[in-house]
């Protein structure tokens, strides 16, 4: 990783995962395999800040935790890239045992717990498909029809105008979401000797 650490993708190790290498991976990965609209591909580091925003809208005075759980969604991502769910399913159960694996060192390392309990992780899922809805009209070429079909309704009194940011803009504003709401989850991420170089 950029920041120097090194990451087991097997084993991996809450001590090797930072937030400056998950937002840098993010900012660079694209939605749709980049078959999107405008000058720049539309991030997942972007698309994690709308859930995140999306699922407090959902669920009013959600806990700072679970905005960051949502905010860390799709974290693994970094590491493994943005596959869409079918071919996820066509690779089964190793694919996500090891996308698991991954995603639980990512949560013990910024003070989440390691698993997320289910409510949470059907907000989260309910707000994920709703992103996805307003990129597949605004910016991947479906028409409205389709993406209700797709990914069901956009949440009552929630209006959103997709403009992809470029890269360096996305990391910065990721990493800041994640600093916003770690300091009001109350979190210190845990700490190594790496920490102190």
């Amino acid at each position: 990783m950029l920041s120097g650490r090194r990451l087991d993708l097997l084993d991996p190790s809450p001590m090797d995962i930072e937030i400056s290498d998950i937002a840098h991976g993010l900012a660079r990965v694209a939605r749709w395999n980049g078959q999107t609209t405008g000058e720049h591909g539309f991030s997942v580091a972007q698309h994690s800040l709308i859930v995140e925003e999306i699922a407090a809208h959902l669920s009013p005075g959600l806990d700072a935790k679970w905005r960051l759980a949502a905010l860390l969604h799709d974290a693994s991502e970094y590491v493994i890239g943005d596959m869409i769910s079918p071919f996820k399913g066509a690779l089964g159960l190793n694919y996500r045992t090891f996308e698991e694996r991954l995603e639980t060192a990512i949560h013990v390392r910024f003070g989440l717990p390691a698993q997320t309990p289910a409510p949470i992780k059907a907000l989260i899922k309910q707000a994920d498909r709703a992103c996805a809805h307003f990129e597949a009209v605004q910016l991947a070429g479906f028409s409205a029809p389709e993406a209700l079909s797709l990914f069901g309704p956009i949440p009552s009194g929630y209006g959103l105008n997709l403009e992809p940011m470029a890269p360096a803009q996305a990391q910065l504003r990721y990493v800041q979401r994640f600093e916003v709401l770690s300091d009001a989850a109350g979190f210190a991420p845990i700490t190594s000797a790496f920490d102190s170089e």
